[in-house]
């Protein structure tokens, strides 16, 4: 799959591409809510566009370790604002709804998001797949052990590599008999993993090449860069970037950042590289 389609639209995603993270949360991992309301992240939008992000991704609900999952209400009031504002001012600009609530992902794609990205890949809300079947966008799949609450208490695998693998192609198989035309795999980075599993994960993603379908990494900040270089989110740009030319490298097609700027640099530094092998 070389392209996307939504809409009526097509996005060339035969090149590497960037996909920058607008969270309309309080209590965002990252950024502490400091961008959470419209006005705020409209601005910020702004550059990342002006950056080259090829996609925007909006939450409304934080998906920390730990965290409590919130109802369609909560996270619609948070995002709505969000959406109209960006589709109103960017109207060419390709959205994405970060939701696990079948009913946001719907009032969403109304209000101008073009893609649906599910880090429970429908097991949190049973009507996600059929929902987004129905709405006829690419969906974004991703492999979560557990749930945000419990999902870093005691993860295990026997093989993670196959586990994840296998759990992705079921999910690929669920998305196609719900009507679902576009699927984008996320190994999930993060969500029920030890540092150790992030890092075979990422040695391996050239492995999920064998699903088919275009691979998303998300990489940013997370604990699997905080926890060996012993930082904080804050100072975890330096180690996000290393790790994204890895992703590149083990043929990543889209880059799910907080930095779009340096996350481009990267890409134009992989694509030099590409053409000099």
């Amino acid at each position: 799959m070389s392209v996307l389609h939504s809409k009526g639209r097509v996005l060339d995603i035969s090149r590497p591409m960037i996909m920058g993270i607008l969270n309309a949360t309080p209590d965002s991992f990252f950024n502490k809510g400091q961008y959470s309301n419209a006005d705020s992240l409209l601005r910020v939008a702004e550059q990342m566009l002006k950056d080259n992000a090829a996609i925007l991704d909006i939450g409304g609900a934080s998906t920390k370790p730990g965290q409590e999952l919130l109802t369609a209400d909560v996270e619609l009031a948070r995002i709505i604002p969000v959406v109209e504002a960006i589709h109103k001012n960017f109207p060419d600009a390709w959205l994405s709804v970060d939701t696990y609530n079948a009913r946001t992902a719907k009032e969403a794609v109304e209000a101008g998001v073009s893609i649906v990205n599910d880090v429970s890949s429908g097991s949190i809300d049973k009507d996600m797949l059929k929902t987004v079947g129905q709405l006829g966008v690419p969906y974004i799949a991703m492999h979560m052990q557990g749930t945000p609450k419990t999902m870093q208490l005691n993860p295990e695998y026997d093989d993670v590599i196959k586990e994840v693998i296998a759990y992705l192609r079921n999910i690929c198989d669920d998305c196609e008999s719900a009507g679902i035309k576009e699927v984008i795999i996320d190994p999930g980075f993060g969500f029920g993993k030890t540092v150790a599993h992030n890092f075979a994960l990422l040695r391996s993603l050239n492995s999920f090449r064998i699903l088919g379908k275009p691979i998303l990494a998300g990489l940013s900040r997370k604990s699997m860069i905080c926890k060996p270089l012993k930082v904080n989110p804050e100072h975890a740009l330096n180690g996000t970037t290393a790790l994204n030319m890895v992703a590149l490298q083990q043929g990543a097609n889209i880059l799910r950042v907080h930095d779009v700027k340096e996350a481009m640099e990267v890409v134009k530094l992989y694509e030099q590289l590409s053409m000099s092998a």
